[in-house]
């Protein structure tokens, strides 16, 4: 997803970054319990989120689901390593770790790892059917290398904000 920048008539100011920090850690806290929180009325802190979300800032308003929950244990830290850093390889593996719902993050790096992924998956079983047709049935990749979580020690969206 593409990053839209800010207009430039409207940068955040304290409202905004405080009015974030809140929605960060529940966005579905009431409108009215943020305008006392941030000393605005309810209306201005709905027209400043709406302005966020315009701009893009605020990206999506999603649920953080407990992978335990649904049975989901296995949580891979897993370096790919491209055989060359083309664009048109970096563009197909973009495209690829993009269209697979079991990538729950992706990374373009350097230091000699082109892509750091953050993979979730039943369990084993269907980690290694995944590594199959993301790694083995790519030409274009010359090997990947695995990290198994032993415990989500923390997993959080939020940012700091200065």
């Amino acid at each position: 997803m593409a990053k839209r920048p800010l207009p430039s008539a409207r940068p955040l100011d304290s409202f905004d970054r405080e009015i974030l920090r809140i929605v960060q850690q529940d966005n579905k806290t009431p409108q009215r319990m943020i305008a006392e929180a941030v000393h605005l009325s309810a209306a201005a802190v709905q027209r400043r989120i709406a302005a966020m979300e315009q701009a893009g800032v605020i990206r999506r308003n999603v649920a953080l689901v407990d992978p335990d929950a649904l049975a989901v244990s296995v949580t891979a830290i897993v370096e790919v390593f491209l055989r060359d850093e083309r664009t048109a390889s970096i563009d197909r593996a973009k495209a690829l770790f993009r269209a697979t719902p079991e990538v729950q993050q992706c990374y373009y790096t350097t230091g000699g790892t082109s892509f750091v992924l953050v993979i979730l998956t039943q369990d084993m079983r269907s980690y290694e059917a995944l590594t199959r047709s993301l790694f083995s049935d790519h030409e274009w990749v010359a090997s990947f290398r695995t990290l198994v979580a032993l415990d989500r020690v923390k997993a959080d969206t939020s940012i700091v904000i200065p």
